[in-house]
């Protein structure tokens, strides 16, 4: 039987040099973020189910979405970032749950919870981070100001949310070795070592 696993975390935490470590496991690697791109491209059901949320001027002049106007708009409070999810989740988790049948598949899911995809996974993995170290990886990552940077951070669930949620918790603040080698013990332990 094949084994799902979701791999989850608040922006900045880094879990996204994981997914190599889970190849080499045999998984299957889904990154959720990218299906969003995929959900959301011109002409498609997510992109007009956004445009009836949050309004028109979300589109570029071609009728591609502007991802920048978005964000300002979905993250701007934890009310905005609720409807976003509510919004685009659906049709993430359809997509995901069609690709992950019948193998072993690791869901890098950052809103692995809310989408309610946990549903299909064995098990749950959330990475986490200190806040300072947190903000330094997504204003280098996306180019971002530090006030763009908080407001991502604080529209997003907190700590004690992942830790209340996940199967386990794994920390990211420094030693790269150590954190890729307790992941790959928690990928021996969910396995059984069978891979």
């Amino acid at each position: 039987m094949s084994i799902v696993i979701g791999l989850t975390g608040p922006t900045g935490s880094g879990k996204s040099s994981l997914s190599k470590i889970a190849e080499e496991f045999g998984f299957k690697v889904i990154d959720c973020d990218k299906t969003a791109r995929e959900v959301t491209n011109k002409g498609t059901e997510g992109l007009m189910a956004l445009v009836s949320a949050f309004g028109e001027d979300i589109l570029l002049p071609d009728g591609n979405l502007n991802r920048k106007a978005l964000a300002n708009r979905a993250f701007k409070d934890s009310k905005s970032t609720e409807l976003l999810n509510k919004t685009i989740l659906p049709f993430i988790a359809d997509i995901v749950i069609k690709q992950s049948k019948n193998q072993d598949t690791l869901l890098d899911a950052p809103t692995l919870f809310e989408s309610g995809i946990n549903k299909i996974c064995n098990k749950t993995v959330a990475v986490l981070a200190d806040r300072d170290i947190r903000l330094k990886r997504i204003i280098k990552r996306d180019n971002l100001t530090l006030k763009e940077a908080e407001i991502r951070i604080n529209a997003g669930k907190d700590e004690a949310f992942f830790k209340k949620n996940a199967d386990y918790v794994l920390y990211n603040n420094g030693d790269e070795n150590m954190f890729l080698e307790r992941f790959s013990d928690i990928l021996k332990e969910i396995t059984g070592g069978n891979l």
